[in-house]
């Protein structure tokens, strides 16, 4: 059965940081925008901060949903599912916010991911619910790596090849919210 936690302290904690991907889901506020859900697992890209806040590094990709929706509204639930050993599925719900690239806070929170190849942003979430459940449907999976793709790919783009990109992909969501916009002409 599921139960609602304090924080995130102790076995939760070791659990969330020993996983090697987890997911994020935001919404835009009215009833017909996009949900979106996006997997996130290169290694090293989050960390817990405290019992009540966690974070995580947000790389230049395909599209600025996350963005675009914590913009508008800030809900944000991270969820890590245990894919070997004991069955577990943990949610923090709360409310997030974005550090750009830009930002004079972006470099202090940086240096606590190792892979910052193409970031164009840290996620910062203040968690108001701890939750975990059974997670007796997740199946085994075997972690055979990490696949080295995205920051070499977004390095050989260069900051200006990163920030052209961003432009032209990243600037609004799918539903026409304004996105991850800070990039220069």
């Amino acid at each position: 059965m599921g139960k609602v936690h304090e924080s995130i302290t102790g076995r939760l904690r070791a659990f969330i940081e020993a996983q090697h991907m987890f997911f994020v889901a935001t919404a835009p506020a009215g009833p017909d925008g996009h949900v979106n859900v996006s997997p996130k697992g290169i290694g090293g890209s989050f960390v817990v901060l405290d019992e009540h806040t966690v974070a995580y590094l947000d790389y230049t990709a395909s599209g600025a949903e996350t963005i675009a929706h914590l913009r508008e509204n800030g809900r944000i639930t991270l969820m890590f599912c245990a894919f070997t050993g004991p069955p577990n599925v943990v949610r923090l719900h709360g409310t997030g916010r974005f550090v750009t690239l830009y930002s004079e806070e972006f470099a202090e929170l940086a240096e606590l991911f190792p892979e910052r190849r193409g970031a164009r942003a840290v996620i910062v979430v203040d968690v108001h619910r701890v939750s975990d459940s059974c997670g007796y449907g997740v199946p085994f999976m075997d972690y055979a790596g990490e696949r080295d793709l995205l920051p070499p790919h977004m390095e050989r783009k260069g900051a200006d090849g990163r920030a052209d990109y961003r432009r032209r992909k990243n600037a609004t969501s799918l539903d026409g919210l304004p996105a991850f916009d800070y990039d220069p002409a």
